[in-house]
């Protein structure tokens, strides 16, 4: 106990000697003996302030030129937006850090901790840091584009929105998508909007003994008569293969791919008129079924 009391009477006397040597007991004659350091000091505040002025407007500069110059690359909005904050803040990092050495900080162990902190949210973030980056190469690559129908991460659909993170698809019977980006940027990606045309295959098949060449005429004819198929870039109709109970014909036309699905399902319905009033028989499966006594 007397030891504590003992330092703690030296403590309040060291207070003492600080106070009557400070400001406040002589304010003039602290300011005459510290009048150099008073001016240094002074101006060193002067320039950190100058240094915050003026790195807060080139950091504004700064923004307003890297938005403007990917813009003008084509980059889609929000990637530009974000570099363009991404750099805008670091500028305003710097010029933080520049100011507080202007001062006298020790900025040394203040910037490792800042780059110790960082490391330690990113690993945390790990997986939210893939998906961003694999929006970014979305946004800036543009493999998908918003109202394309594609087909990624297992998921077919129209493309609704593409963020940073995330991807939304509308399926063809109205269900919502939402997927992470890295899950598309890491797979395979089948864009079907992207051409202005396509293919549509058909496979029809027909009775054995049929006359081939009156069969193959009736489709062709039909596609003929369809206004939507692109005539100039042909119409294949051959025998694709032999089955074990019908010889299946493949056709192969071309349309605009807005128009895909409806030629698609309208011609796989007339192709029973057409063949049927061409005098071919569509094959069935039947079975015979033989009773012996």
């Amino acid at each position: 106990m007397a030891d504590e009391a003992n330092a703690q009477e030296a403590t309040n006397a060291k207070i003492t000697e600080i106070i009557d040597k400070s400001i406040i007991q002589d304010p003039i004659g602290y300011l005459q003996a510290h009048q150099d350091q008073i001016i240094s000091f002074g101006l060193d505040i002067l320039s950190a302030a100058a240094i915050l002025f003026v790195g807060w407007l080139l950091a504004k500069l700064i923004y307003k030129i890297s938005y403007t110059v990917m813009t003008k690359a084509s980059i889609e909005q929000t990637v530009s937006k974000f570099i363009a904050n991404l750099i805008k803040y670091a500028v305003i990092a710097f010029v933080i850090t520049a100011a507080l050495a202007q001062v006298g900080v020790q900025t040394a162990s203040f910037v490792a901790i800042v780059g110790a902190a960082s490391f330690a949210v990113g690993m945390a973030l790990q997986g939210s840091l893939a998906n961003f980056a694999s929006g970014v190469l979305l946004l800036i690559f543009r493999p998908i584009k918003v109202g394309e129908v594609v087909e990624a991460a297992g998921q077919t659909g129209a493309v609704q929105e593409i963020t940073i993170f995330t991807t939304t698809f509308l399926t063809p019977d109205n269900k919502v998508i939402i997927v992470p980006n890295s899950a598309i940027s890491s797979g395979t990606i089948i864009n079907y909007s992207r051409m202005e045309k396509r293919r549509v295959d058909f496979s029809f098949g027909i009775e054995y003994g049929s006359d081939l060449k009156k069969a193959k005429e009736a489709i062709t004819k039909m596609f003929e008569n369809d206004e939507r198929i692109l005539k100039e870039d042909g119409i294949t109709v051959v025998i694709g293969s032999l089955g074990e109970s019908s010889i299946n014909v493949t056709a192969r036309v071309w349309c605009k791919g807005d128009d895909y699905w409806n030629v698609y399902f309208d011609n796989t319905e007339k192709v029973v008129a057409a063949l049927t009033e061409a005098g071919i028989n569509i094959p069935f499966k039947t079975v015979t079924v033989i009773n012996q006594k």
